[in-house]
């Protein structure tokens, strides 16, 4: 009788296959959350789990987290750029990531930006020249102040407006195809299969596709230059602006560059297109599943744009 008894009960673990929970956890309308681990004292149901009689030093500290996580989701891309930037100068100085298919992602990359943008470029060189180059030789030889002229296109065209026009034109052709076939790879599966099969798709894609990017950022910069000078003085000797010849121009521009221009104006073009290329790159890497073509492309292209303004202002400051 007195085992039927406790089996009706429910007290024995032979008799009911569920066993009462008293005395494994509370019961009361926190059970769930005191459930989880959380002490009785400090979390209630009523207020979703936050803490209870915070003192200023906690206060303190939760407003500094929430500071900080403000911040890390504001800073993050830039953080992986610089790391990634560094990553990638590393990688390419050693020789066994130049494998055949490393060097084969490079060379269609290259193709891509500097082969079949070539046209684009020497276009825009072409139309910039018509309307900046030769006003500005126009308008600097009304004012009787024709022996400015090399500075002014120096300054104007090769220095700051080459490097801002090429920049755009390389993120708006190649930049975002990359951006749009790394970030289908990524949120297609592709990218953690290669992962799977022992493949770095840093080596694979980022590394060979910026480095395409950054040669192509210099000679699509020199094409440009050379196209839009070359257009404007061909107006200018049209219109009876100018009277010397072609190489006695390219003479006035060439004396006009300090010693200083000489390096950083390369270097200006090989920045632009290695951060262009990489940004690119990352933001295709680092897709989530609910990104699409509609959600990467213009984030990817403000960051572009951000990537281009903020090297170009940085490098006028230097210069």
């Amino acid at each position: 009788m007195t085992g039927s008894s406790t089996g009706q009960n429910g007290s024995g673990d032979d008799g009911n296959p569920n066993p009462p929970t008293s005395g494994v956890l509370p019961a009361g309308p926190s059970a769930d959350v005191h459930g989880q681990g959380a002490p009785p004292e400090t979390f209630h149901r009523d207020d979703d789990g936050r803490p209870q009689n915070l003192t200023i030093s906690d206060r303190f500290v939760h407003f500094l987290g929430t500071l900080g996580a403000m911040v890390r989701k504001r800073v993050w891309f830039l953080l992986i750029m610089l790391g990634t930037s560094w990553g990638v100068l590393r990688e390419s100085l050693r020789s066994n990531t130049w494998r055949r298919t490393v060097r084969y992602e490079f060379q269609q990359t290259l193709a891509t930006v500097a082969g079949r943008g070539l046209l684009s470029t020497v276009v825009m060189g072409a139309l910039t020249g018509v309307g900046v180059v030769s006003q500005a030789i126009y308008w600097l030889g009304f004012a009787g102040m024709a022996k400015m002229t090399g500075s002014v296109l120096v300054t104007v065209i090769v220095r700051e407006l080459a490097p801002i026009l090429v920049g755009i034109l390389m993120l708006g052709r190649s930049g975002m195809l990359s951006l749009a076939e790394v970030g289908m790879m990524t949120t297609g599966g592709q990218v953690r299969s290669m992962q799977a099969e022992g493949l770095d798709p840093f080596l694979l894609l980022v590394v060979p596709r910026t480095l395409a990017f950054t040669v192509a950022g210099f000679t699509l910069g020199i094409m440009f230059s050379l196209s839009s000078l070359t257009t404007g003085y061909v107006i200018s000797r049209a219109s009876g602006a100018l009277s010397n010849s072609l190489l006695s121009f390219y003479y006035d521009v060439v004396t006009a560059m300090t010693s200083a221009d000489y390096l950083l104006i390369p270097l200006k073009f090989i920045v632009v297109g290695f951060l262009v290329g990489l940004g690119c790159c990352i933001g295709g890497l680092t897709a989530s599943n609910e990104d699409s073509i509609a959600t990467m492309l213009p984030r990817g292209f403000t960051r572009g744009m951000l990537i281009v303004m903020t090297v170009s202002v940085l490098f006028s400051l230097k210069l």
